[in-house]
């Protein structure tokens, strides 16, 4: 055979081999893609899952064997994949197209940092369930292999030694398919499993063996009243701890886990706000591992048991998602039947449903619902008025439906002037709009003597005067002659040493002697009752308050240093007019406030920007954030609370919330060794943010109005000067033609005992007989009564 045969025969068996390679390489691939193709079902636990088809993103800063062999390899295997030569493009297109598998070049890479781009990319949402792999240089078998250690804590989830052979690169792909990736699907279903355990009625609880509480759902949550973040980690057996579960409970509960086996029955979980538990039936499931050994506990209590209650509230929670998605909603008819069916869950169930945010009160009106399903028509009427009241904004505020006797302007007067803002807008001549009551401008510290003298070096008569100043009967009278009608500093700084708030606010007593100086001197003396002698007064009565047993059991010193801040700035700048004349005369005050507690919201921002107006004066300045806030909040909150337009809200919700359930416990709790009924549980219930606020609320509020409470001698002073001040009013609102708010408050015609009576009847007596059931004041109540009796024969004098 020639030279030019033997080339020919030498290339033509050269093709055949390689047509042989490539038919095995299609062979391997086709067996490959066809084993794929049917086991792209996974299943997980009862789940069926689908894998789709695998989505790679190759990133190379330039493309060589080995970028070459995985791409080839993808082709092959019928894979989506993406090639990026750069950090910026590799991101750019993994935020578009959220691959499956990352293939990151990091053998010696120049071009952009491998570790960096990974750890971009894991700082994405969409990263939870990407594999990330690294391509690493092939290491000689004669070489120490270096730790993977980094690549880890960087994101990488395996590192790949390079090789740049076409199968190679098929298997390496499999294996993450079949191991990583569907690992990553499985978890993906997880979230799926916790979204539906989030929005189930039944509480979920999942422990480990060690009953450490790994998981709670939403229900859990509102059943037990602690948040996630509260059990989490902590020992499971301990919310089992009230007096209704049986002490071998647990044992019993375990033994039968351990066996691999059920638990059912009914079980008491505590509860956040009491010590009481709250019963449900439940079901304790184990989850076992390999060996049989417990892994997991899982509980479930059903929240409601009854099955048709249940059936009830899943309705009204159907119903509830149709209104937000603005479709219809649909009732069961009444097995019992009316004609054509009782119109169930009407328009304004509708309108409550339709709330984003569920409150206390929607709770309410869902169990009225469940209850109206297979009630009697009569029933179910009556209901429905119920859930009208419900809708009002104002639950605790009275609608007065004839409070009074036919004739009694005078109460009639005292509650259109105090409780309603009385609002009459009249057209005035431009030369009568002119403010006879400006916003006064604050008086500057600069301005103010401030005596050297501090508690112990006051005057010998203003000294023996507060001698007596923690009794009831303190008279305020005396001690506003003895120091020239500035009593506020004075007993200010004795008020104020007793309940230590030099040291809770960490500032030296000329700080708050000077503070106390600027309050008083914005205080108008020239007003016959709103001045620094009632702000004093208001101050004395709540510092008398805070020494009640049950106060002092309740409120803790930032409470009390709050309660005298806010008693005594509570008035401050006050002109000696009601919200409703500085409204009707459109003061700037009444515009700044909206016409919406006008002076209270004033006395709260003034008497803060006064204490923030100079260092000297500034008794917060050596307060942290963390303290500061809630004590303003406090403070705000308290001064607010003066508004007689929230009179009766204020009160009902303190009866309601505070001495009610205060009844109920002092009814069932065993009484203490001293005799007292004041047991631990009364204290912790009472102790409640909530509940404190309503008894700071209420301090203030009987503080404020404690006047007809004084010695009769006080009470007639008080009342001749509030009267005073409302003569002053009526005078100059028909002077300027404005609506008068109080026509009875006429000094021509007005009767100041009826006046009291009236103010008595219809203010008072509620509630400081709700305050003395509370806190035990029966000095007090002794010198209402004797008061009361004056009035009502003076009154009755007049009259003949």
């Amino acid at each position: 055979m020639d030279s030019v045969g033997l080339c020919n025969l030498q290339i033509g068996l050269s093709f055949f081999v390689q047509d042989i390679e490539r038919t095995r390489k299609v062979s391997l691939t086709r067996d490959a893609r066809e084993d794929k193709n049917t086991d792209n079902e996974v299943t997980f636990g009862p789940m069926k899952l689908k894998q789709k088809n695998l989505s790679i993103l190759l990133v190379f800063a330039k493309e060589d064997a080995q970028s070459d062999g995985f791409w080839w390899a993808a082709d092959k295997m019928g894979y989506k994949c993406f090639i990026a030569h750069n950090a910026e493009g590799a991101l750019e297109c993994y935020l578009d197209k959220h691959h499956d598998v990352v293939i990151i070049d990091h053998r010696s890479n120049k071009a952009f940092d491998p570790e960096a781009l990974c750890r971009s990319m894991r700082a994405t949402k969409s990263s939870d369930h990407t594999v990330i792999v690294a391509v690493t240089k092939r290491i000689a078998p004669e070489k120490e292999e270096p730790s993977v250690l980094s690549l880890l804590k960087a994101g990488f989830n395996k590192r790949i030694p390079e090789n740049h052979n076409v199968n190679s690169c098929i298997n390496e792909l499999l294996c993450l398919e079949y191991g990583e990736v569907r690992s990553q699907l499985k978890l993906r279903a997880c979230s799926a499993v916790f979204s539906a355990l989030d929005n189930i009625s039944d509480a979920v609880q999942i422990c480990n063996e060690d009953n450490q509480i790994q998981y709670v759902n939403p229900a859990f949550e509102r059943l037990t009243g602690y948040s996630a973040e509260e059990v989490i980690g902590k020992d499971a057996t301990e919310m089992a701890r009230v007096d209704r579960n049986k002490t071998d409970l647990h044992d019993s509960i375990n033994n039968q886990l351990k066996k691999g086996k059920f638990w059912e029955g009914t079980y008491h979980t505590r509860r956040k706000s009491s010590d009481v538990g709250v019963s449900s039936h439940c079901v304790f499931s184990p989850v076992l591992g390999p060996g049989g050994k417990l892994f997991h506990i899982v509980s479930v209590q059903k929240t409601t048991p009854d099955t048709s209650y249940s059936d009830r509230i899943k309705e009204a929670e159907y119903n509830l998602a149709n209104v937000k998605l603005g479709l219809p909603v649909s009732f069961r008819r009444r097995s019992s039947g009316v004609a054509h069916g009782y119109p169930r869950r009407r328009e304004s169930l509708a309108k409550i449903h339709s709330m984003t945010v569920e409150a206390p009160i929607t709770k309410v009106i869902n169990i009225i619902n469940a209850a109206q399903e297979n009630s009697p028509i009569t029933v179910v009427q009556a209901l429905d008025k119920v859930l009208e009241i419900l809708r009002t904004s104002q639950l605790y505020s009275p609608h007065f439906v004839q409070p009074m006797k036919e004739g009694d302007t005078m109460t009639s007067d005292l509650v259109g002037g105090l409780v309603s803002q009385n609002v009459k807008r009249q057209l005035i001549t431009s030369s009568q709009e002119s403010s006879s009551v400006s916003h006064s401008k604050p008086v500057s510290g600069h301005h103010i003597h401030i005596p050297n003298n501090l508690l112990s070096q006051m005057p010998a008569e203003v000294i023996e005067i507060l001698e007596l100043e923690p009794s009831w009967d303190f008279n305020i009278i005396s001690l506003e002659k003895a120091t020239a009608k500035r009593p506020l500093v004075h007993l200010g700084l004795k008020a104020m040493a007793r309940f230590g708030v030099c040291d809770f606010l960490r500032v030296d007593e000329m700080t708050v002697m000077n503070w106390l100086n600027l309050i008083e001197a914005n205080y108008h003396s020239t007003n016959s009752y709103h001045n620094s002698t009632h702000a004093a007064d208001v101050l004395h009565a709540t510092a008398f308050f805070l020494t009640r047993e049950r106060n002092q059991a309740v409120l803790d010193q930032m409470d009390q240093v709050a309660c005298l801040i806010a008693a005594i700035i509570h008035d401050v700048d006050h002109p000696g007019y009601t919200n409703a004349f500085l409204i009707n005369e459109k003061n700037p005050l009444a515009l700044m406030y909206n016409d919406q507690a006008v002076l209270e919201n004033h006395h709260a921002a003034l008497g803060f920007q006064l204490s923030w107006k100079d260092n000297s004066v500034n008794i917060f300045k050596n307060l942290t954030r963390d303290e500061y806030t809630p004590l303003r909040e406090t403070i705000i909150d308290m001064v607010l609370a003066t508004e007689m337009k929230q009179h009766f809200e204020h009160l009902n919700k303190f009866v309601s919330c505070v001495n009610k359930s205060t009844l109920k416990l002092e009814e069932t709790s065993s009484m203490s060794g001293t005799g007292s009924p004041d047991s631990m549980a009364i204290i912790n219930q009472l102790s409640t943010p909530e509940n404190r606020s309503l008894i700071k609320r209420m301090l203030i509020k009987c503080a404020d109005v404690s006047n007809p409470c004084r010695t009769t001698e006080m009470c007639i002073e008080w009342a001749k000067r509030i009267a005073e001040e409302y003569f002053i009013q009526t005078d100059e609102e028909k002077r300027r033609n404005l609506p008068v708010v109080m026509p009875i408050f006429d000094r021509k015609t007005c009767s100041i005992p009826k006046s009291q009576t009236s103010f008595i009847d219809f203010f008072i007596n509620d509630m400081f007989d709700a305050w003395d059931y509370f806190c035990d004041i029966p000095d007090l109540m002794t010198h209402l009564q004797e008061n009361y009796r004056y009035w009502k024969e003076k009154s009755e004098e007049e009259a003949s």
